[in-house]
């Protein structure tokens, strides 16, 4: 397959699972294997493309961030429970990242592992959406201050592949009271930070053995994710007011077990 449409490819399906429940890192590292690349020289241009998919949360929140940064100057409480929420939701996420973050490479392009938490997390949003009681309601600046540092710990397992950065931020918050609307947009915005430490983390420590061409496909890559994550957001909040999360542990752990099926038949 020519590198164009793989770049293409991989863009799309970064854009259509960065902010879903599914796992983004997992599909790129499904798609990648599938398409007969070698995962492990793709993982810097999987990670290296997420500015796009940030891009899509602040073009479409613009009025959101707007607010909260006039509302700062202005002392507005709301405003700054806000920042104060997202902030310490992120700071677990440095410090393992920094920690622990050669370890966790080494996974980037374990196909199995992905699999397996694909089906784990599948069941576990499962239980959640069947037992979560909803108390904090509202928005990202009413979530307690407590549930905001769960929700940061809880983001910390994401760093492991299939797990899903969004799924487990959300049925995290989930877990702990958060409605579900809440907590998809408490997600979608922890993500700004996140994928944007992340990205720049690892264009320091690799970017210098990016391969001649490569910064290329990265913009195309991004700018796909960009376009396509425009159109999911949108949609993903829509369904889960109406169906609730249950429709992607369903496929999470369906894909999770055809990808068993063909790593043991490859």
């Amino acid at each position: 397959m020519p590198i164009l449409w793989l770049v293409i490819i991989l863009g799309v399906v970064e854009g259509l699972t960065e902010y879903l429940p599914v796992s983004s890192t997992g599909h790129l590292i499904l798609a990648t294997e599938l398409m007969g690349f070698d995962a492990d020289k793709w993982a810097l241009f999987n990670i290296a493309i997420q500015p796009g998919a940030i891009l899509a949360i602040v073009v479409l929140y613009w009025r959101t961030f707007r607010d909260v940064l006039v509302g700062m100057f202005k002392s507005d409480p709301d405003s700054w429970r806000f920042v104060r929420n997202l902030a310490v939701a992120f700071v677990p996420a440095v410090i393992l990242g920094l920690a622990i973050g050669d370890y966790i490479e080494l996974l980037l392009g374990n196909a199995l592992v992905v699999a397996w938490a694909l089906i784990i997390g599948g069941i576990a949003i499962l239980l959640i959406e069947r037992w979560a009681r909803p108390t904090d309601c509202g928005g990202v600046a009413k979530v307690q201050l407590n549930h905001s540092v769960g929700i940061g710990l809880i983001q910390c397992l994401a760093m492991i592949p299939g797990v899903s950065r969004s799924g487990a931020t959300i049925i995290g918050a989930m877990a702990m009271g958060v409605d579900r609307k809440t907590a998809a947009e408490f997600s979608f915005f922890l993500a700004v930070p996140t994928l944007s430490g992340a990205t720049a983390l690892q264009l320091y420590k690799h970017g210098a053995g990016m391969e001649q061409g490569m910064v290329g496909w990265i913009l195309l890559g991004s700018a796909v994710s960009f376009v396509v994550a425009v159109v999911v957001v949108k949609a993903f909040v829509a369904i889960i007011q109406r169906f609730g999360f249950a429709p992607f542990a369903w496929y999470r752990i369906i894909a999770g077990i055809a990808a068993l099926a063909w790593l043991s038949l490859r």
